[in-house]
């Protein structure tokens, strides 16, 4: 194990990738609800599952917990808390306002230098879009927004968007399952860039908004790629899932018995 600048202790790289590849794999067991609200995930089992040992899973968990897509709770630990449509209608209308913001000031203050970082960002999008690869792209799709965050120069403002994009993360990945969605994507991104390098301020916040925006169809066809991922990586009837993705249940003693026992003490006439 090494230490980074302050000291505190930072996973090796090949650690680092077993961990962001659980974190995914967890992101999208949320997002699809075979995680389901109420499910407590444990090291342990998780460790097991996945065949890692437990210093790449107690990462994962310190990523998702901090990004708030899971919750600790006292006794308890990492615990899935639960996202309502209209909550993640709510999220996803703040999340393009942030971005909507960012753009507009990209679109003022983002220099030449930065203007290349966006267009590679974009080149790199575009080779992802042809290949169909949507992981690939999503991956690319978030160094690309990263970027204008950065190119709003406002730090406080990308710390924000940046954490609302981690909470979204999972969502934002199933939005690009959608039927013809990265083609979409892409063509957004362009007149994205376009605005920004042209200095449009008004157009470069707009697209953001419409970009990230969820509601109309587009909710829809979120929810229905959702339910469609779901029933794909569902387990088998006879597959029983780890009691750490299994939701609380509460024990209740039988009426009839309980109701026997009242009869036997009840003192006689």
């Amino acid at each position: 194990m090494v230490s980074g600048s302050a000291g505190s202790p930072i996973a090796p790289p090949r650690m680092q990738t077993r961990s962001v590849d659980l974190r995914e794999r967890i992101e999208e067991e949320i997002a699809t609800g075979l995680l389901m609200p109420g499910s407590r995930l444990d090291e342990a089992e998780l460790a097991e599952r996945f065949g890692l040992s437990r210093t790449p899973v107690r990462e994962a968990l310190i990523q998702l917990t901090s990004t708030g897509i899971l919750e600790m709770r006292p006794r308890r630990g990492a615990v899935v808390p639960e996202v309502p449509p209209h909550r993640l209608v709510e999220m996803f209308e703040v999340m393009a306002g942030l971005e909507a913001m960012c753009g507009r000031l990209a679109a003022r203050r983002m220099s030449d230098v930065e203007h290349q970082e966006l267009l590679r960002a974009h080149t790199s999008c575009e080779a992802a879009q042809a290949s169909q690869d949507a992981d690939a792209y999503y991956h690319q799709n978030e160094l690309f927004h990263h970027v204008i965050y950065e190119g709003s120069h406002n730090s406080f403002l990308a710390e924000q968007a940046s954490a609302l994009h981690k909470r979204l993360r999972p969502y934002r990945r199933l939005q690009l399952r959608v039927r013809d969605r990265i083609r979409t994507s892409f063509a957004e991104h362009q007149r994205i860039v376009d605005a920004i390098v042209m200095g449009d301020v008004d157009v470069a916040g707009e697209a953001l908004r419409a970009h990230v925006l969820v509601q109309g169809e587009k909710f829809s066809d979120l929810m229905a790629s959702v339910h469609r991922y779901a029933a794909a990586i569902q387990p088998s009837p006879d597959h029983h899932a780890p009691s750490s993705a299994r939701p609380p249940t509460t024990s209740r003693r039988p009426r009839r018995k309980a109701l026997g026992r009242r009869r036997a003490t009840r003192p006689h006439d």
